[in-house]
């Protein structure tokens, strides 16, 4: 059995857990499987309380307080040493299941800086161009189920293009990826639709404008996006995600969102919306009206656009390894990390939702029930938000997330010249054994 270099060190770090869990000798019936919870390889709470962060937590708690918000999770990086994770409120109001480090929430249109990520690795390898066309006999998505489009100035749409929101579709008649009702209808097919469904939709409509000769935010470019990196690797999107993004990062509690209470992960949260936000039709076709977090949309089919859960602390890794700083190693290229970020390209911002001049970058992502901002400074200070609650202020709730984060890092002085990645094991929970069998 022979092991790479990531495997190693995550089998070198089980060993050493065994070791620190039952120091001397082994019990005959140590179970290995039951020591994989948050407690033990995870950061929690305790890491990052103490009273030189009373002032933090106040100014936190204060501002849920506000707002209304069941619970946050923030995380605090200064020259790529992660200086603060913490929970603050509940992750289930019911059984009052406080919120942690380990918590995990949607992150919503923060995923696409991950989409954006896996498309310059792609590039980076040289499985992609750029330039590359999208649709079309030598467009990468050449599956007939996309030939014949309405309007044939979608064989100009580039892979550029759609990093950077110019590919031709605008939401002047709603966004293709929260109408699944009405595309059902129109494509005689049963809801939930997929992803390739809603693409067609999109494909049998006409382009709002020409390819890269204007700009609107497109929730479907992202996801098309992912059907690229599907195409080009070989691999699910998930799975490419997974094995070429999260784990060369120690990232191992990001995954895939699923739609229902049913379908949440182990330690993801629950998500709560105003009372006065109204219900709409289930996507699965039962007649009901329900919550428009937990089955009145599709997120799960959103896939590159949106349908991630993660922690703050395993976005703090991304952040850190996207942000062009030489603090720690980054996964793309200073090439790609320019192009993603420099306004002056044309393209720019890629991935992120603005990146200013002086080096300020920022990401935000929104759904019913939940919100998130991650942020990166000139200075070398980064920071994650992430909320389990819809806030009435919509996207206003960013200028105040920025205004409390400012706050915050200000009284946390002197910032902490520790790093708590070293405080947690870079593994999946509660794995089991089986898993290295691939080894």
């Amino acid at each position: 059995m022979i092991l790479n270099r990531n495997n190693k060190i995550a089998l070198f770090s089980i060993l050493l857990l065994m070791v620190s869990i039952t120091p001397g000798a082994m019990e005959n019936n140590f179970n290995l499987v039951d020591k994989l919870v948050p407690g033990n390889v995870r950061l929690t709470n305790s890491i990052s309380s103490g009273e030189e962060f009373s002032g933090a937590e106040k100014t936190v708690n204060a501002f849920l307080k506000k707002w209304t918000i069941a619970g946050a999770s923030i995380a605090i990086a200064k020259d790529g040493k992660l200086v603060y994770a913490r929970g603050f409120g509940y992750a289930d109001t019911a059984s009052k299941i406080e919120t942690q480090p380990y918590s995990q929430f949607r992150i919503a249109s923060i995923s696409k800086l991950v989409t954006a990520t896996g498309i310059m690795k792609l590039q980076e390898e040289g499985k992609l161009s750029l330039s590359d066309t999208v649709f079309g006999p030598r467009g990468i998505l050449n599956d007939p189920y996309f030939s014949n489009p309405r309007d044939k100035r979608v064989y100009n749409i580039t892979v550029a293009q759609l990093l950077s929101h110019e590919a031709g579709w605008s939401q002047r008649y709603g966004d293709q990826m929260f109408m699944p009702i009405v595309i059902a209808q129109a494509m005689g097919v049963k809801t939930p639709v997929d992803t390739k469904t809603i693409v067609r939709f999109a494909l049998n409509k006409g382009l709002q404008y020409s390819p890269g000769k204007g700009k609107a935010y497109s929730n479907l470019g992202y996801s098309i996006l992912g059907l690229i990196i599907e195409k080009v690797s070989g691999m699910p999107y998930e799975d490419y995600c997974r094995k070429e993004i999260f784990e060369p990062l120690g990232i191992y509690d990001m995954k895939i969102a699923g739609n229902l209470p049913s379908e949440k992960a182990p330690f993801e949260v629950t998500y709560y919306i105003p009372s006065d936000i109204p219900k709409k039709p289930s996507i699965y076709d039962t007649g009901e009206m329900v919550p428009p977090c937990y089955g009145g949309n599709d997120i799960t089919t959103l896939g590159g656009a949106g349908a991630w859960v993660a922690t703050t602390p395993d976005l703090m890794r991304l952040l850190l390894a996207v942000d062009g700083f030489g603090t720690r190693p980054d996964i793309l290229s200073s090439e790609s990390i320019r192009f993603m970020t420099d306004n002056n390209n044309g393209f720019a911002p890629v991935g992120w939702k603005a990146t200013v001049l002086g080096g300020t970058w920022w990401r935000t992502g929104s759904f019913p029930g939940s919100a998130g901002m991650m942020k990166r400074q000139p200075d070398g200070l980064s920071w994650v938000v992430l909320f389990n609650s819809s806030a009435w202020n919509g996207p206003e709730i960013y200028s105040y997330i920025s205004n409390m984060m400012n706050k915050v890092v200000a009284k946390i002085d002197p910032m902490p010249q520790y790093d708590l990645f070293s405080y947690s094991v870079p593994t999946p929970l509660k794995m089991t054994l089986k898993d290295y069998s691939s080894w």
